[in-house]
Protein backbone atom coordinates (compact mmCIF):
# COMPACT_ATOMS: atom_id res chain seq x y z
CA UNK A 1 0.00 0.00 0.00
CA UNK A 2 0.90 4.17 -0.93
CA UNK A 3 0.95 6.00 1.70
CA UNK A 4 1.29 9.77 1.29
CA UNK A 5 3.20 11.58 3.99
CA UNK A 6 2.74 15.02 4.64
CA UNK A 7 4.46 17.78 6.76
CA UNK A 8 4.29 21.57 6.24
CA UNK A 9 6.72 23.85 7.85
CA UNK A 10 7.35 27.63 8.01
CA UNK A 11 9.43 27.82 4.50
CA UNK A 12 8.61 24.46 3.25
CA UNK A 13 6.13 21.47 2.23
CA UNK A 14 8.28 17.80 2.78
CA UNK A 15 5.86 15.71 0.47
CA UNK A 16 6.93 11.86 0.70
CA UNK A 17 5.42 8.31 -0.43
CA UNK A 18 5.96 5.13 1.61
CA UNK A 19 5.16 1.81 0.29
CA UNK A 20 4.65 0.16 3.75
CA UNK A 21 7.84 1.14 5.65
CA UNK A 22 9.81 1.67 2.19
CA UNK A 23 10.21 5.31 1.28
CA UNK A 24 9.67 5.36 -2.49
CA UNK A 25 9.48 9.26 -2.85
CA UNK A 26 11.03 12.16 -0.65
CA UNK A 27 10.85 15.83 -2.01
CA UNK A 28 11.02 19.61 -0.22
CA UNK A 29 9.26 22.25 -1.84
CA UNK A 30 10.52 25.40 -0.97
CA UNK A 31 8.03 28.74 -0.34
CA UNK A 32 9.64 32.12 -0.58
CA UNK A 33 9.25 34.89 1.85
CA UNK A 34 7.99 36.73 -1.26
CA UNK A 35 5.63 33.81 -1.91
CA UNK A 36 4.33 33.74 1.41
CA UNK A 37 3.68 36.85 1.97
CA UNK A 38 0.81 37.48 0.08
CA UNK A 39 -1.14 35.59 2.15
CA UNK A 40 -2.50 37.14 5.04
CA UNK A 41 -3.27 34.34 7.61
CA UNK A 42 -1.42 31.28 7.56
CA UNK A 43 -4.38 29.28 7.03
CA UNK A 44 -4.87 31.21 3.44
CA UNK A 45 -1.74 29.27 2.32
CA UNK A 46 -4.12 26.10 2.15
CA UNK A 47 -4.39 25.94 -1.70
CA UNK A 48 -0.52 26.68 -2.19
CA UNK A 49 0.30 23.75 -0.33
CA UNK A 50 -2.27 21.50 -1.90
CA UNK A 51 -1.00 22.40 -5.11
CA UNK A 52 2.43 21.96 -3.95
CA UNK A 53 1.65 18.66 -2.90
CA UNK A 54 0.05 17.65 -6.74
CA UNK A 55 2.73 18.95 -7.96
CA UNK A 56 5.28 16.54 -6.42
CA UNK A 57 3.13 13.80 -7.40
CA UNK A 58 2.47 14.71 -10.69
CA UNK A 59 6.42 15.23 -11.46
CA UNK A 60 7.04 11.58 -10.35
CA UNK A 61 4.18 10.02 -11.97
CA UNK A 62 2.64 8.98 -9.18
CA UNK A 63 -1.18 8.28 -9.68
CA UNK A 64 -3.07 9.74 -6.69
CA UNK A 65 -5.65 6.64 -7.20
CA UNK A 66 -2.96 4.71 -6.13
CA UNK A 67 -2.85 6.05 -2.67
CA UNK A 68 -4.09 3.81 0.33
CA UNK A 69 -3.76 6.11 2.95
CA UNK A 70 -2.59 9.67 3.91
CA UNK A 71 -0.61 10.95 7.33
CA UNK A 72 0.47 14.49 8.20
CA UNK A 73 1.94 15.82 10.84
CA UNK A 74 -0.68 17.39 13.30
CA UNK A 75 -0.10 21.09 14.13
CA UNK A 76 -0.80 23.19 17.97
CA UNK A 77 -4.44 21.44 17.96
CA UNK A 78 -6.30 21.23 21.22
CA UNK A 79 -4.60 19.16 23.66
CA UNK A 80 -4.54 15.72 23.43
CA UNK A 81 -2.75 12.49 24.27
CA UNK A 82 0.44 11.02 22.22
CA UNK A 83 -0.97 8.92 19.28
CA UNK A 84 -2.38 8.06 16.08
CA UNK A 85 -5.51 9.83 15.39
CA UNK A 86 -8.43 9.99 12.32
CA UNK A 87 -8.51 13.69 10.63
CA UNK A 88 -11.82 13.59 10.69
CA UNK A 89 -14.67 16.61 9.60
CA UNK A 90 -14.43 17.85 13.12
CA UNK A 91 -10.42 18.22 13.39
CA UNK A 92 -11.12 20.22 10.01
CA UNK A 93 -13.98 22.06 11.42
CA UNK A 94 -11.53 22.92 14.60
CA UNK A 95 -8.45 23.95 12.47
CA UNK A 96 -10.68 26.46 10.13
CA UNK A 97 -12.86 27.65 13.07
CA UNK A 98 -9.45 29.05 15.02
CA UNK A 99 -10.15 26.41 17.54
CA UNK A 100 -6.35 25.60 18.35
CA UNK A 101 -3.79 26.51 20.51
CA UNK A 102 -1.63 28.99 18.39
CA UNK A 103 -1.38 29.31 14.93
CA UNK A 104 1.22 27.18 12.59
CA UNK A 105 2.26 25.69 9.28
CA UNK A 106 1.54 22.38 10.38
CA UNK A 107 -1.85 22.62 10.68
CA UNK A 108 -2.37 22.68 7.19
CA UNK A 109 -1.12 19.12 7.11
CA UNK A 110 -4.14 17.95 8.46
CA UNK A 111 -6.57 20.30 6.28
CA UNK A 112 -4.87 19.15 2.81
CA UNK A 113 -4.88 15.49 4.01
CA UNK A 114 -8.65 15.52 4.53
CA UNK A 115 -8.79 16.68 0.94
CA UNK A 116 -6.92 13.94 -0.45
CA UNK A 117 -9.22 11.79 2.20
CA UNK A 118 -12.64 13.16 0.37
CA UNK A 119 -11.23 12.79 -2.68
CA UNK A 120 -9.64 9.61 -3.27
CA UNK A 121 -12.18 7.76 -0.18
CA UNK A 122 -9.13 7.01 1.51
CA UNK A 123 -8.26 7.33 5.36
CA UNK A 124 -6.08 10.05 6.62
CA UNK A 125 -4.40 9.97 10.08
CA UNK A 126 -2.21 12.62 11.93
CA UNK A 127 0.35 11.50 14.70
CA UNK A 128 1.69 12.83 17.74
CA UNK A 129 0.46 16.92 17.08
CA UNK A 130 2.56 19.46 18.74
CA UNK A 131 -0.25 19.88 21.75
CA UNK A 132 0.54 16.39 22.89
CA UNK A 133 -0.17 16.77 26.27
CA UNK A 134 0.87 13.96 29.10
CA UNK A 135 2.13 16.63 31.29
CA UNK A 136 1.63 16.02 35.20
CA UNK A 137 -0.88 18.58 36.95
CA UNK A 138 2.23 20.19 38.69
CA UNK A 139 3.93 20.71 35.14
CA UNK A 140 1.15 23.18 34.18
CA UNK A 141 1.42 25.24 37.43
CA UNK A 142 3.29 29.13 37.62
CA UNK A 143 3.98 31.87 39.89
CA UNK A 144 0.49 33.58 38.66
CA UNK A 145 -2.53 32.81 39.20
CA UNK A 146 -4.56 32.24 35.91
CA UNK A 147 -1.18 32.11 33.51
CA UNK A 148 -0.53 28.00 32.85
CA UNK A 149 1.77 25.97 30.74
CA UNK A 150 1.34 24.90 27.74
CA UNK A 151 2.22 21.52 26.22
CA UNK A 152 3.57 22.77 23.13
CA UNK A 153 6.47 20.81 21.39
CA UNK A 154 7.83 18.57 19.21
CA UNK A 155 6.44 15.48 20.23
CA UNK A 156 6.24 13.69 17.11
CA UNK A 157 10.38 14.32 16.83
CA UNK A 158 11.20 13.53 20.26
CA UNK A 159 8.85 10.18 20.75
CA UNK A 160 10.77 9.03 18.02
CA UNK A 161 13.71 9.31 19.21
CA UNK A 162 13.06 8.12 22.61
CA UNK A 163 11.90 5.27 20.91
CA UNK A 164 14.68 4.91 18.72
CA UNK A 165 16.55 5.43 22.10
CA UNK A 166 14.84 2.30 24.20
CA UNK A 167 15.57 -0.20 20.86
CA UNK A 168 19.33 0.68 21.48
CA UNK A 169 18.87 -0.16 25.17
CA UNK A 170 17.00 -3.01 24.84
CA UNK A 171 14.23 -1.86 26.85
CA UNK A 172 10.52 -0.96 26.09
CA UNK A 173 10.05 2.31 25.97
CA UNK A 174 7.02 2.12 28.77
CA UNK A 175 10.27 1.13 31.10
CA UNK A 176 12.72 4.28 30.17
CA UNK A 177 13.18 7.69 31.40
CA UNK A 178 15.03 9.96 28.75
CA UNK A 179 15.55 13.35 28.68
CA UNK A 180 15.15 14.69 25.00
CA UNK A 181 16.46 17.62 23.29
CA UNK A 182 14.76 19.12 19.75
CA UNK A 183 18.08 20.98 18.23
CA UNK A 184 15.62 23.22 15.78
CA UNK A 185 14.94 26.42 15.27
CA UNK A 186 13.09 26.33 18.28
CA UNK A 187 14.54 24.18 21.03
CA UNK A 188 12.30 21.78 23.09
CA UNK A 189 13.72 19.81 25.91
CA UNK A 190 11.47 16.89 27.24
CA UNK A 191 11.67 14.66 29.96
CA UNK A 192 9.83 11.23 28.72
CA UNK A 193 9.25 8.90 31.96
CA UNK A 194 7.76 5.53 31.42
CA UNK A 195 6.37 6.28 27.92
CA UNK A 196 4.88 9.88 28.61
CA UNK A 197 6.10 12.86 27.87
CA UNK A 198 5.40 14.64 31.69
CA UNK A 199 7.08 17.97 31.20
CA UNK A 200 8.68 19.88 27.78
CA UNK A 201 9.51 23.64 27.32
CA UNK A 202 7.46 25.80 24.74
CA UNK A 203 10.10 26.66 22.66
CA UNK A 204 8.11 29.77 21.95
CA UNK A 205 7.50 30.81 25.31
CA UNK A 206 10.26 29.48 27.53
CA UNK A 207 13.54 27.24 28.05
CA UNK A 208 16.89 28.01 26.13
CA UNK A 209 17.35 30.22 23.38
CA UNK A 210 17.47 29.29 20.00
CA UNK A 211 18.54 29.94 16.24
CA UNK A 212 15.36 31.94 16.15
CA UNK A 213 13.76 31.83 19.62
CA UNK A 214 14.37 34.16 22.32
CA UNK A 215 13.97 31.94 25.32
CA UNK A 216 13.22 32.57 28.95
CA UNK A 217 13.74 35.85 29.52
CA UNK A 218 14.34 38.53 32.69
CA UNK A 219 10.50 39.55 33.29
CA UNK A 220 11.42 43.28 33.95
CA UNK A 221 13.24 44.30 30.93
CA UNK A 222 10.69 42.38 28.88
CA UNK A 223 7.66 44.30 30.43
CA UNK A 224 9.92 47.82 29.76
CA UNK A 225 9.99 46.38 26.39
CA UNK A 226 6.24 45.87 25.92
CA UNK A 227 5.57 49.40 27.28
CA UNK A 228 8.03 51.36 25.68
CA UNK A 229 6.14 52.89 22.88
CA UNK A 230 8.39 51.24 19.70
CA UNK A 231 6.31 47.86 19.46
CA UNK A 232 3.24 46.33 19.16
CA UNK A 233 1.81 43.19 20.91
CA UNK A 234 2.84 41.06 17.35
CA UNK A 235 6.22 43.05 17.02
CA UNK A 236 6.93 41.79 20.28
CA UNK A 237 5.70 38.31 19.22
CA UNK A 238 7.74 38.79 16.16
CA UNK A 239 10.81 39.62 18.44
CA UNK A 240 10.47 36.64 20.64
CA UNK A 241 9.64 34.01 18.30
CA UNK A 242 11.07 34.69 15.01
CA UNK A 243 13.71 37.04 15.42
CA UNK A 244 15.19 36.31 19.08
CA UNK A 245 18.09 34.02 19.57
CA UNK A 246 21.01 33.41 17.00
CA UNK A 247 18.72 35.84 14.86
CA UNK A 248 19.06 38.73 17.13
CA UNK A 249 22.81 38.65 18.02
CA UNK A 250 23.80 37.87 14.40
CA UNK A 251 20.71 38.30 11.96
CA UNK A 252 21.58 34.49 10.91
CA UNK A 253 19.60 31.29 12.44
CA UNK A 254 22.13 29.17 10.75
CA UNK A 255 24.53 27.62 13.68
CA UNK A 256 27.03 26.62 11.10
CA UNK A 257 27.17 30.62 9.93
CA UNK A 258 27.95 31.31 13.98
CA UNK A 259 30.51 28.66 14.41
CA UNK A 260 32.70 30.10 11.44
CA UNK A 261 32.39 33.48 13.05
CA UNK A 262 34.02 31.80 16.28
CA UNK A 263 36.10 30.37 14.36
CA UNK A 264 37.40 33.60 12.83
CA UNK A 265 38.24 34.46 16.43
CA UNK A 266 34.92 36.91 17.00
CA UNK A 267 34.56 37.17 20.52
CA UNK A 268 31.13 38.42 20.71
CA UNK A 269 29.99 35.16 18.42
CA UNK A 270 32.22 32.79 20.69
CA UNK A 271 30.43 34.55 23.67
CA UNK A 272 27.34 33.87 22.67
CA UNK A 273 27.76 30.27 21.30
CA UNK A 274 29.00 29.12 24.30
CA UNK A 275 26.26 30.81 25.93
CA UNK A 276 23.73 28.37 23.47
CA UNK A 277 25.75 25.61 24.74
CA UNK A 278 25.37 26.37 28.38
CA UNK A 279 21.49 27.18 28.57
CA UNK A 280 20.71 24.07 26.25
CA UNK A 281 22.63 22.09 28.94
CA UNK A 282 21.23 23.94 32.16
CA UNK A 283 17.46 22.71 30.84
CA UNK A 284 19.08 19.31 30.45
CA UNK A 285 19.70 19.47 33.83
CA UNK A 286 16.64 20.11 35.23
CA UNK A 287 14.85 18.13 33.42
CA UNK A 288 17.04 15.92 35.00
CA UNK A 289 14.86 16.42 38.36
CA UNK A 290 11.38 15.63 36.42
CA UNK A 291 13.38 11.99 35.75
CA UNK A 292 14.33 12.11 39.60
CA UNK A 293 17.63 11.61 38.84
CA UNK A 294 17.24 8.17 37.04
CA UNK A 295 18.31 8.90 33.66
CA UNK A 296 18.63 6.27 31.40
CA UNK A 297 19.81 8.56 28.70
CA UNK A 298 20.09 12.36 27.23
CA UNK A 299 18.96 12.43 23.61
CA UNK A 300 20.08 14.64 20.98
CA UNK A 301 17.82 15.09 17.46
CA UNK A 302 17.16 17.96 15.03
CA UNK A 303 19.24 19.85 12.37
CA UNK A 304 21.66 21.51 15.01
CA UNK A 305 22.47 17.87 16.65
CA UNK A 306 24.84 17.76 13.35
CA UNK A 307 26.76 20.11 14.89
CA UNK A 308 29.57 18.26 16.40
CA UNK A 309 31.29 21.13 18.44
CA UNK A 310 27.55 21.91 19.80
CA UNK A 311 26.98 17.62 21.11
CA UNK A 312 30.62 17.97 22.40
CA UNK A 313 29.65 21.00 24.51
CA UNK A 314 26.41 19.44 25.86
CA UNK A 315 28.09 16.23 26.88
CA UNK A 316 30.60 18.66 28.41
CA UNK A 317 27.99 20.53 30.95
CA UNK A 318 25.90 17.62 31.41
CA UNK A 319 28.01 14.70 31.38
CA UNK A 320 26.50 14.01 35.05
CA UNK A 321 23.03 13.64 34.12
CA UNK A 322 23.37 10.67 32.01
CA UNK A 323 26.32 8.27 31.00
CA UNK A 324 24.99 8.04 27.99
CA UNK A 325 24.02 10.22 25.40
CA UNK A 326 22.50 8.91 21.74
CA UNK A 327 22.43 11.60 19.15
CA UNK A 328 19.95 11.12 16.30
CA UNK A 329 21.12 13.93 13.89
CA UNK A 330 18.60 15.41 11.65
CA UNK A 331 14.89 15.17 11.40
CA UNK A 332 13.07 12.16 10.72
CA UNK A 333 9.57 12.66 10.72
CA UNK A 334 8.72 11.57 7.67
CA UNK A 335 9.72 8.05 8.44
CA UNK A 336 8.35 8.54 12.05
CA UNK A 337 4.91 9.42 10.80
CA UNK A 338 4.46 5.89 8.60
CA UNK A 339 6.01 4.06 11.20
CA UNK A 340 3.41 4.90 14.03
CA UNK A 341 0.79 4.69 10.92
CA UNK A 342 1.82 0.85 10.08
CA UNK A 343 2.25 0.21 14.44
CA UNK A 344 -1.26 0.90 14.03
CA UNK A 345 -2.17 -1.33 10.71
CA UNK A 346 -0.06 -4.40 12.23
CA UNK A 347 -2.19 -4.10 15.10
CA UNK A 348 1.06 -3.09 17.67
CA UNK A 349 -0.69 0.28 18.45
CA UNK A 350 -4.41 1.50 18.71
CA UNK A 351 -6.27 4.26 16.68
CA UNK A 352 -6.94 6.77 19.07
CA UNK A 353 -10.44 9.27 18.16
CA UNK A 354 -10.20 13.03 18.30
CA UNK A 355 -13.46 13.76 19.53
CA UNK A 356 -13.35 10.91 22.20
CA UNK A 357 -10.14 13.15 23.35
CA UNK A 358 -11.31 16.52 23.46
CA UNK A 359 -14.55 15.49 25.19
CA UNK A 360 -12.44 14.05 28.18
CA UNK A 361 -10.48 17.00 28.36
CA UNK A 362 -13.48 19.28 29.00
Amino acid sequence: MLILVLNPGGGSTKVAVFSGRREVLSEVVRHSQAELSRYRLVLDQYRLRKQAVDGVLKQAGIDPRSLGAVVSRGGPLLPLPGGVYRTSRRVVTDIRRGRVQTTHPSLLGPLVGHEFSEELGIPAYFVDPESTDEFWSISRVTGLKGVTRKALSHALSCRAVAHNAARRLGKPYSRCNFIVVHLGSGITVAAHVRGRQVDATNANEEGPFSPQRAGTLPTAPLVALCFAGRYTEADVLELLQRRGGLVSHFGTDEIEEVERLVDRGNVQAALVYDALVYRIAREIGAYAVTCKGHVDAVVLTGGMANSKRLVRGLKRWAKHVSTRFFVFPGEAEMAALVGRLMDVFDGHEREKSYEQEVAVRR
